[in-house]
């Protein structure tokens, strides 16, 4: 197998209870010197973000590969600053954002969005901050950056069928999957040792030094909740404020969170679909849900016969139209195409939907397993996944559940072991928890698990929400947006009340033009 250039990912951490000592605190005296990142402008043109950086500043900063050998082989982490406006008599801080994304999401486009109020944040909140954007070890422009079997996931040529069909037709995932993970450990070895949460959390702590804050405040989305909640347990006393965004159960992290997920993108699928089926005269796919789910499965069906150019087939149909489960602005660009493929026979608008592969898919996958495959257990017997995902998809959950199954498969055979789910929680961390009621990553089992976890925290649910990332996003929810800029401004929350201590209605779905 193909052995590719190094680099590495984040893991987890976390202790219930208050200040905890890190385990390898006594061996890391050689951490950055306050205030020591050497800012300079971004460059016009970043090989993987074009010109998004554009009025950021950029920056980096070392940390040890592995923290419990501090002088040891050193890696660089990428960071972006927009830096506050406001006058130095208001100045609040830094925040430091993490989009997640599974992990393994490129965060350095994000300050200049929330600096700048396009996030629905109040201008002056934007403008009192420092807004701090990073790739965590092993993502985007960080060291170093982990790429593995690029054939196993967006090869540039049509996939199997997720859905396997006979014995054989499964066998031969498992088999890719199994690759795959040879493959990581190949390139890598070690290093995957260093890739987990736990990492990240330590790396999030020399950053906070290199920025020379006591204190900072987060602002953590997705798998950023847990990155966010593991760093909150362990460095309890450095954290000013924390905003967590469609939160990760930390019980669940690893295999139990990946098999909820079939159930949850099944239930967003059929809001979709019912969504499309509003606007029959827009589409023509049907006036029910069933009319339209029927006709998203014709429409793969057609690819599974004959895969468009020899690159799309019902594995990369489903990768299309994957977005829809977790953020509703998708919806208008796969309606169209899912209506010019079924109805009009016109395949330009799935072409144009289809993401060609390239380094940040395949980047983003293998850190995504990277961080996941240690974070938690993950059986090692495939005749479990075979039982579970099977079961859930003749249970009636048949958009993603095969999709799911496949896209975490290599933690079955992961070089490296996996460890139990950290233990996160602490009883005087200031924390924000946002919470969609329809999150398809998490659930709101995430969210209730955490807030009873951290015990000073509230919880802001929207109701009827299913978009990943619900608050300071293109979700554009103004009562989610305002708790949140409240919290920044000055530290104001809800009153603490039983269950969820307050809630927002969902912003209203997006409507197609005529």
């Amino acid at each position: 197998m193909k052995k590719l250039a190094l680099v590495t990912s984040v893991i987890v951490a976390g202790l219930v209870g208050s200040a905890v000592t890190p385990a390898a605190s006594a061996k890391e005296a050689a951490v950055p010197a306050a205030g020591s990142v050497d800012w300079s402008p971004c460059p016009d043109n970043d090989p993987v973000l074009g010109n998004m950086l554009k009025d950021l500043e950029c920056g980096s900063v070392r940390v040890p590969l592995d923290h419990a050998d501090p002088g040891g082989r050193k890696i660089s982490l990428a960071l972006t600053r927009a830096t506050h406006t406001a006058p130095d008599s208001e100045y609040r801080g830094a925040v430091v954002l993490n989009r997640g994304q599974w992990p393994g999401g490129i965060g350095r486009d994000l300050p200049v969005r929330y600096a700048q109020g396009t996030t629905g944040l109040a201008r002056d909140v934007g403008a009192a901050y420092d807004w701090i954007g990073f790739d965590p070890r092993g993502v985007g422009a960080s060291e170093p950056a982990v790429v593995c079997d690029s054939d196993y996931v967006y090869p540039g040529h049509a996939q199997p069928d997720p859905v396997p069909g006979t014995p054989a037709a499964e066998q031969e995932w498992v088999d890719r999957a199994r690759a795959y993970a040879e493959s990581c450990g190949d390139a890598y070895g070690d290093t995957l040792e260093h890739l987990g949460t736990e990492d990240a959390a330590r790396d999030l702590d020399r950053i906070r030094i290199a920025l020379g804050q006591e204190r900072i405040t987060y602002f953590g989305t997705d798998w950023g909740t847990y990155l966010g909640s593991v760093y909150a347990s362990m460095y309890p006393h450095r954290v000013n404020r924390m905003v967590l965004d469609s939160v990760v159960r930390p019980s669940g992290v690893g295999y139990r969170n990946n098999l909820d997920k079939n159930v949850t993108s099944e239930h967003n699928a059929g809001i979709f679909f019912a969504w499309v089926a509003e606007y029959d005269d827009v589409y023509h796919l049907g006036t029910t849900a069933a009319e339209v789910e029927a006709n998203y499965y014709r429409g793969q069906d057609a690819l599974r016969a004959a895969p468009l150019d020899g690159e799309i087939g019902p594995s990369e149909w489903a990768d299309v139209f994957e977005p829809v489960v977790y953020r509703s602005w998708t919806w208008i660009s796969r309606a169209k195409v899912l209506s010019d493929w079924v109805v009009r026979n016109d395949p330009a608008s799935l072409r144009a939907g289809y993401s060609a592969p390239g380094f940040p898919h395949q980047n983003r996958h293998a850190m995504t397993n990277a961080v996941n495959c240690v974070d938690g257990p993950w059986p090692r017997d495939w005749d479990r996944w075979h039982t579970d995902y099977s079961r859930h998809h003749d249970a009636g959950n048949r958009f993603l559940t095969w999709t799911n199954a496949w896209y975490g498969a290599p933690c079955a055979f992961w070089p490296v072991p996996a460890q139990k789910p950290k233990k996160v929680g602490n009883g005087t961390v200031d924390v924000l928890l946002v919470q969609p009621e329809f999150d398809t990553a998490h659930g709101v089992a995430g969210a209730v698990e955490t807030h009873a976890l951290f015990r000073n925290s509230r919880l802001v649910l929207e109701k009827g929400g299913h978009n990943v990332g619900a608050a300071l996003s293109a979700n554009n929810n103004p009562c989610l947006n305002d708790y949140v800029g409240d919290y920044l401004r000055d530290g104001t929350r809800p009153a603490s009340r039983k269950g969820a201590d307050a809630t927002c209605q969902a912003s209203a779905d997006p409507v197609p033009a005529p």
